[in-house]
């Protein structure tokens, strides 16, 4: 039996800064990504425009060494936690991100996250080409949230998203539950609460009292086929 899910975004949430960032200063594209990233947080460039210019930076390189990248990523506090508190509370916890889908892949893998989105990157023998092979926007990332919901049998008012920034807006006017973790002023305007700190976790009792509040039911969880 699940009572909802709660839908959390991973660049600028999960992480303290951009996981594009973090492995950009890896990959050694440091300057252009954080210039890309600038522009799309200023609304001068879109999704896909920002995945297109990213995704250069990956040409030649390998799934293999994108993945262990990810072991060096800097994370917050209070993820396992919060994946527990979120499981023992029959919430399913979900990624619904930006990222690229290989860091949606290690995060679940390593934290126990349900699914996760995003955009992709082609691969050409073995190696990324340089090119994007899924585009995945705002409207995308939410869109994926309401499939979720009803492949899960659960009602979106029953659903709760965690999130900081512009993308997640979209997201945040579907749910039953937004809530602005460290957050940009469009977020925390679009969110019905704020949390700030170093620690995921303290997000747990705004989820508890939303719970309580809205009665929320236990839906019988639907088998997978």
């Amino acid at each position: 039996m699940i009572r909802g899910a709660v839908f959390f975004d991973v660049d600028g949430t999960l992480t303290p800064t951009s996981s594009g960032q973090h492995l950009a200063d890896l990959v050694g594209n440091a300057k252009e990504i954080a210039d890309i990233q600038a522009g799309y947080a200023a609304g001068a460039l879109s999704s896909d425009e920002a995945c297109v210019l990213e995704a250069r930076g990956w040409a030649s390189r390998t799934p293999a060494e994108a993945q262990a990248f990810l072991e060096s990523m800097p994370l917050v506090d209070g993820i396992a936690e919060t994946v527990s508190w979120c499981r023992a509370h029959s919430l399913v916890p979900v990624l619904s991100t930006l990222a690229w889908d290989f860091v949606g892949t290690y995060l679940c893998g390593r934290f126990g996250f349900e699914r996760a989105c995003g955009p992709r990157l082609r691969v050409v023998d073995g190696r990324f080409s340089g090119e994007v092979a899924e585009q995945f926007d705002e409207q995308a990332k939410r869109d994926f949230a309401i499939r979720m919901a009803t492949e899960l049998g659960v009602e979106l008012r029953h659903c709760a998203a965690i999130g900081d920034g512009r993308s997640d807006v979209p997201l945040f006017g579907v749910v039953g539950c937004a809530i602005a973790f460290n957050a940009t002023p469009e977020a925390r305007a679009a969110a019905i609460e704020t949390v700030d700190g170093p620690d995921l976790h303290a997000v747990a009792p705004v989820l508890s009292a939303w719970l309580d509040s809205v009665a929320v039911p236990a839906y019988r969880q639907r088998t997978r086929r």
